[in-house]
């Protein structure tokens, strides 16, 4: 059987202002801003390709594991004995769902059918570039 998580895409930490956080995570952690929007930035670790994701919208910690296709994990999720809490929904990039495991571990899984944000020099988000088939 292929795996169903492709990699640990981010861990989402919240912060109470995302400038503060930035302070905080770049200055004295050494991670490095790739991305920002309104209410999240990513941050980026020297090695890896898990970043983390600095929020303001929910006051609790999250791993987000990227998949091919958010209704079909679900589908596997479900056929494990797992559940969906909410979601599909769809975010700028594809697709997001939040799901708990047997024994209640919450995590969100996420695809990128959508495509990758597009930034300017600042790391700003900008658009969405799409995927090309």
């Amino acid at each position: 059987m292929k795996p169903l998580f492709r990699n640990a895409d981010c861990i989402e930490l919240y912060v109470s202002n995302l400038d503060d956080g930035i302070r905080y995570y770049c200055e004295s952690m050494g991670l490095k801003r790739l991305w920002k929007t309104e209410t999240m930035v990513g941050l980026g670790m020297e090695e890896g390709v898990t970043e983390v994701v600095l929020q303001t919208e929910r006051k609790e910690m999250s791993v987000d594991f990227k998949v091919a296709s958010v209704p079909e994990a679900i589908e596997n999720i479900l056929n494990a004995g797992g559940s969906v809490i909410h979601g599909p929904f769809e975010i700028a990039i594809g697709k997001c769902a939040v799901v708990k495991d047997r024994w209640d571990n919450k995590y969100v899984i996420l695809d990128m059918t959508k495509g990758k944000y597009v930034t300017d020099i600042n790391g700003n988000v900008t658009g969405v570039r799409k995927n090309e088939l």
